[in-house]
């Protein structure tokens, strides 16, 4: 059966996530603004990239490199944002499957999950 979480145990668990969340989008505006500085920067005409050149082409792989890895932290923050909102609902804490309560041990090492342990590794029938 599903246990429902204490508040105080929410509150906690929000605060943290909200703290990831904005740790998150603070990294990936800094990266951008790094990014869009090195293309549009006169004075650092050698870190604007040349396609036709190896440096060129090194520089815009790293530069395509860092925007993925921004979108896969972005991505996370919509995982947090999803599971804010289930807060709000009263589902948090709850797997979207079989509708058990996901372990505080899960949650504590992933906040945003949407799965217990059984389901997200498959072995539940």
């Amino acid at each position: 059966m599903a246990r429902k979480l204490a508040d105080s145990t929410v509150a906690r668990i929000r605060e943290g996530m909200l703290q990831r969340k904005k740790e998150i989008i603070d990294k990936v505006d800094e990266r951008e603004k790094e990014i869009e500085d090195a293309l549009h920067d006169e004075g650092a005409a050698e870190r604007v990239p040349d396609p036709t050149t190896a440096e060129g082409g090194t520089l815009s792989y790293e530069y395509e490199l860092l925007r993925q890895i921004d979108a896969a932290a972005l991505a996370e923050v919509h995982k947090i944002d999803d599971a804010l909102a289930k807060m709000k609902g009263g589902t948090y804490g709850l797997c979207e499957t079989c509708g058990e309560s996901i372990p505080m041990e899960r949650l504590k090492a992933l906040p945003h999950s949407t799965q217990c342990v059984s389901c997200a590794s498959g072995s539940r029938t």
